[in-house]
């Protein structure tokens, strides 16, 4: 994906020996949504996106120490005959956010999309996300559809 030459960002394949590292990071993505999960979620979630199914993730990897991750799925649509893919998080350690690693893990994703035949790549972010913005305004269009949530009670 990128060099791997000293300060470059390696975009790689999720592999189940980043656990440890990995949860770090999204200790620190949860905390940046203000959101808590059960370990029991956390796992599954890492299960899903290392291991072979629709989900999938990718790290990135400056000076042997993960930096950041994207995880994404790819589905079918009732748009179109080839799949899509949605980029469902995506997170990079604040201190080097601004350098290039967030596009880098973009980039990875699409390359994965096109590689399983997809048609396009999607994703969303809160509203006032600015500077997450200012990187997806410059590598893709911002969307006109409005997102609406129906969550079931856990009783």
């Amino acid at each position: 994906m990128t060099d791997a030459g000293a300060g470059q960002t390696v975009i790689r394949r999720l592999e189940p020996s980043d656990r440890a590292a990995w949860d770090g990071l999204w200790a620190a993505y949860l905390s940046f949504y203000k959101q808590e999960l059960p370990a029991g979620v956390t796992d599954a979630v890492f299960a899903r996106i290392s291991g072979d199914g629709a989900h999938d993730g990718l790290v990135a990897e400056r000076g042997g120490r993960l930096v950041g991750f994207v995880h994404y799925v790819v589905h079918e649509t009732t748009w179109s005959i080839e799949p899509t893919c949605y980029l469902e998080d995506l997170y990079v350690d604040e201190t080097l956010r601004g350098g290039g690693v967030g596009r880098a893990l973009i980039e990875g994703v699409y390359a994965a999309a096109r590689r399983r035949g997809c048609r396009s790549v999607y994703w969303q972010t809160h509203d006032d996300n600015a500077r997450a913005r200012r990187l997806y305004d410059q590598v893709a269009v911002l969307s006109p559809f409005v997102r609406y949530d129906h969550v079931f009670s856990q009783d």
